[in-house]
């Protein structure tokens, strides 16, 4: 679990030349980053707030703002409601592939949680008949979830599957992967058409995601399909993008 301590660095580590003309902002920014590569500042741990790291080191409040918020985009560091700025593991780079973000944050070391936002079953509208292949009306399970990795949330997933999958549990959903209980089932991925864009957050995503009003999405509407070509689910995801990216590989033939 991410620590709930705040992490005092030696104020040796902010020895800022202030005469020289780098922006003490930058001087800043970088003994920080330098803190949290070498593990000073371990993943969770939280730093001082603003008011009293500007105090302790005789700078502005708009200096060390600013320095942070150069640790903000780079995706190193968080704020959060009620905690304040938390180091995080770094953004999770995901391949293009038949992967679900659970098996990628897995795989980098992080801890995924997952909270329930939607759990139900409703009939298929066109839009979602087309994209699973199935009739208008017919019922299909409707999932929207929050998913964190150690306790920052990075995505809101919404996903829609067939009738036979109606019965996956919500304390299935909170415990595993989504494609992980579709692989217990029997079902074995075989391709899927992807489409990744951008745009803003919604007031309702800005709150979930604990990110500015209006800041910007990455996005990514997946169909998978089965062995037998038949789709398995559709879903449409979005992401923060200070704390995720997609890595496509592309090969000239």
């Amino acid at each position: 679990m991410p620590s709930t301590e705040i992490t005092m660095l030696p104020d040796s580590v902010f020895l800022t030349d202030r005469t020289g003309p780098v922006p003490l902002y930058f001087q800043i920014a970088s003994r920080l980053e330098e803190a949290i590569r070498s593990g000073a500042l371990p993943p969770g741990a939280r730093l001082e707030n603003e008011i009293a790291l500007s105090e302790r080191l005789g700078l502005s409040r708009p200096t060390v703002r600013r320095a942070i918020q150069e640790l903000v985009d780079k995706g190193l560091v968080v704020r959060r409601r009620g905690i304040g700025t938390q180091v995080v593991h770094g953004a999770v780079t995901r391949q293009v592939e038949l992967t679900s973000l659970w098996e990628d944050l897995e795989r980098t070391g992080q801890n995924p949680t997952t909270r329930m936002l939607l759990h139900e079953v409703i009939p298929a509208d066109q839009r979602i008949a087309e994209s699973l292949g199935v009739e208008i009306g017919t019922e299909v399970l409707h999932l929207r979830r929050l998913r964190g990795a150690d306790g920052v949330p990075v995505s809101i997933l919404e996903n829609f599957l067939p009738t036979e999958f109606t019965n996956i549990t919500e304390s299935q959903l909170v415990e595993h992967g989504l494609y992980q209980l579709l692989r217990i089932r029997g079902v074995t991925m075989r391709v899927a058409r992807q489409r990744i864009g951008a745009r803003r957050a919604t007031s309702s995503e800005s709150a979930l995601l604990e990110i500015g009003r209006d800041s910007p999405l990455l996005t990514m509407d997946r169909t998978a399909y089965d062995a037998s070509g038949k789709a398995a689910e559709f879903g449409h995801h979005c992401y923060r993008p200070d704390l995720y990216s997609f890595e496509i590989t592309l090969v000239d033939h």
